[in-house]
Parts: C-alpha cells; structure tokens; sequence
C-alpha cells in the first residue's frame, strides 16, 4: 500500500508532473483543472494538488465529492480538505489564460456529468467526459454532441470503454426487470448498486413503491440524498417522506455525519428487517455482508446485483464471499444492470455527426477494435501513448 503521494509517482499511479502537486515544492506550472463527474477513477486525485490550483466541476460534482469527503475516511489517495471547487452550469463560459472552456451536460450513471468544448489559440477540443446516450436523460448527451457538431472541432478526447461484451439495455428495460423479478419474489430482496447511482436508486424506490415494499439504504447513501435534495434540477427522492429508511447498524458510537441523517430519516435496524423481510428492499454492500447473520433472510429471499461485475483482482475477490454468503443462505443472484458508458453503434454516430479532425479514445483498453469499427469514417484515430505530446 502506498504511503504518500511520492509512493504514486513513483509506482507510475500519478503521472510525474513538476508543480502540481502538494507535496512538490516548486512553483504551480498549472492554471487550473476541470473534473467532468465526480466518479473515483476521475476525481479521487485532486487530493494531491497544490490548494491554490483552481478546481472546476459542476455543481453537483461539488456536493457528491464533499458529501463523500465528509463520509469516507481521510487517506492517502482521498482528502479534499482544503480543496475550493469553482463550479459551473451547462453554456457557462470559462476563461482559463488563452483558453475558452465551455461544459455540457451529458447522461451517465452519476449525476452532474459534463463533457468541455475547449477553444485554444491552436484549435478546438472536444471531450467527451464519461458519457452514454442510453441512459435515462439521453436529451442530456444530445445537447452535448449538438453543440459539439458546431465547433469542426480539430481533435476529440473521447472514452471507449464498451467495445467488448456490450449490455445493450436501458434504465426503463432495468426498472422494468426489477419490478418483475421483486413482484414474483415472496420474501427479502437485497442489492447492491453504485453509491452515487441516483438513477437506479430511484428505480429501486419506484419499484418499491409499486409493490408496497420499503427501500432501506446504507446511511451513506442516505446522507448523499439529503445533500443532493437542495438541487432542484436532480428530483431525488427524500429520505423524510417514510419510503426510504436508513439500515441502522448496532454499534456503541455513530459519526457526527450518521447521527445527522438518521435523526433526519426513520432508521431500521437488523432484527426488523428480520421480522418484515417480505415488505422489504434492502441495500447491503460487499463490506456488509456480514449482517446477513442478524437478518437471516427466509427462504425465497433473493439478491440482485445492479452493478458492474467484477474487472480487477481485488473485485474479484470481494466478488467469491459474496458468491460464498449467497449460497450459505440460499440466495439466487440475479443480474440487471445498464452500462453508464456509451455503446459502439452510439459512439460512432457521436463520430459521424461531431466530424472530428482527430479522435484521441480514452477509458478503454480496445483501441485497435475501435480504429476498424470506424475505418471508413473521415477521423483519424489516435491510439495515445504515456509521455508523448501531440499537435492540434
């Protein structure tokens, strides 16, 4: 495990940028940084750098990233303390030295995710962030790739994570799926989806209203919503209305931040969830899996994974003692999930109708296949490569 943020430079995990980061002492090479979503492989990082670089986000972003902050525990590679996010709408205009950075909303598994369309003295860029246009506000993403089409943008930054083993399917077939599955199930129905998956957490709240269940979530998610209520733009559900309750853990001492929201919403704890398993959708993490043994779930309980499936060695292994707790209680695994990640035949209409210069694909690992499923557009695809620069 690393130490310090040096330990990651020098384990190549951050990239060896002089001025940057906090624990370097040169002078800041840099004017500012934009975070296009508040996921973890995006924004965990900004921890490292120097506190006087500005950090542009949505507003979102701003609130998912300090909620969490306020939630997780400090360590090396996450801890915002310090940190003042600049935050922006769709069509703001940012003025960053030579450069115009105007961001756009597009749909993805989290909200408040923007692409940029970037003017420099050299040209124009577009970035795509993370972005689908299968999700449930695909008008979100249109919006992007419309203005987009505007700018004869010179390159692209684009990600291409689904080109293999593509799920073709939407939040409205996934709802569809869990309400089927929940309505024919007698007993306790557990999940586990994305903590900041505001989408399926709505589904999963719609679907228990519509069986007359009740959707009980990890207190986390729970203090996320109450951050999230003040945005009028999202709708998300709230936890003082009585159809969301928050799994109360028995412990002798709650954080500041779970004292907080429980006082907020209605808490359940283990053994009732125990008593009512049938008028119950429970939220469990890997990480608490463990209560399984207070609930003791009946026969005919289920579980459904709404998440991706394991990808790393680490998931994996979290992966084999949920496997292990299933089967100890007789729990079928079901499966039902939609990529927040764009699909090939979206992608490369996002191509024809942008009509980039050059496409730079990123967040994938399948380039080569990318380079002849576009072949005949007029793009130049750019595998890019660690170190080296490139002209516009």
């Amino acid at each position: 495990m690393p130490k310090s943020g040096m330990d990651l430079v020098k384990l190549g995990i951050l990239p060896n940028l002089k001025g940057v980061y906090s624990f370097d002492e040169s002078d800041t090479s840099i004017d500012a940084v934009f975070l296009s979503h508040s996921h973890m492989d995006h924004a965990a990082h900004i921890s490292f750098l120097k506190r006087n670089i500005p950090v542009y986000c949505g507003e979102t972003t701003a609130t998912i990233l300090n909620a969490l902050n306020d939630v997780r525990p400090t360590s090396v590679e996450f801890n915002l303390n310090g940190i003042k996010f600049r935050t922006f709408r769709t069509n703001n205009r940012i003025r960053v030295s030579s450069m115009e950075v105007i961001p756009i909303h597009v749909d993805h598994s989290v909200p408040g995710s923007y692409g940029f369309i970037i003017h420099t003295s050299s040209g124009t860029i577009v970035y795509t962030g993370d972005f689908r246009w299968h999700g449930s506000k695909p008008e979100l993403t249109e919006d992007f790739v419309l203005a987009s089409a505007n700018e004869e943008a010179d390159a692209l930054i684009c990600e291409s994570t689904n080109m293999t083993e593509v799920e073709v399917s939407s939040e409205s077939e996934v709802m569809s799926k869990i309400n089927s599955l929940v309505s024919n199930t007698s007993s306790l129905v557990l999940t586990e989806f994305a903590c900041a998956d505001i989408d399926r957490l709505r589904s999963f709240h719609e679907v228990s209203l519509k069986n007359n269940r009740l959707l009980v979530i990890s207190p986390r998610q729970a203090y996320l919503l109450y951050k999230l209520e003040a945005d009028a733009h999202l709708n998300v559900p709230k936890i003082t209305d009585g159809s969301i309750l928050i799994f109360q853990k028995e412990k002798k001492r709650y954080f500041r931040w779970e004292q907080e929201v429980m006082d907020l919403g209605e808490p359940i704890g283990p053994n009732e969830i125990s008593r009512i398993q049938n008028k119950i959708i429970l939220y469990l993490s890997f990480f608490d899996l463990s209560w399984l043994v207070d609930i003791d779930p009946s026969p005919g309980s289920c579980y459904i994974l709404s998440a991706s499936e394991p990808f790393n060695e680490e998931m994996e292994i979290d992966f084999d003692r949920l496997l292990n707790w299933l089967e100890y209680y007789g729990l079928p695994q079901y499966h039902i999930h939609v990529s927040g990640h764009i699909i090939p035949v979206h992608l490369r209409r996002v191509l024809e109708i942008i009509k980039p210069k050059k496409v730079f694909p990123i967040h994938g690992t399948h380039v080569r296949l990318l380079k002849r499923y576009v072949g005949d557009l007029h793009s130049k695809i750019i595998e890019p490569e660690i170190g080296r620069e490139y002209n516009i």
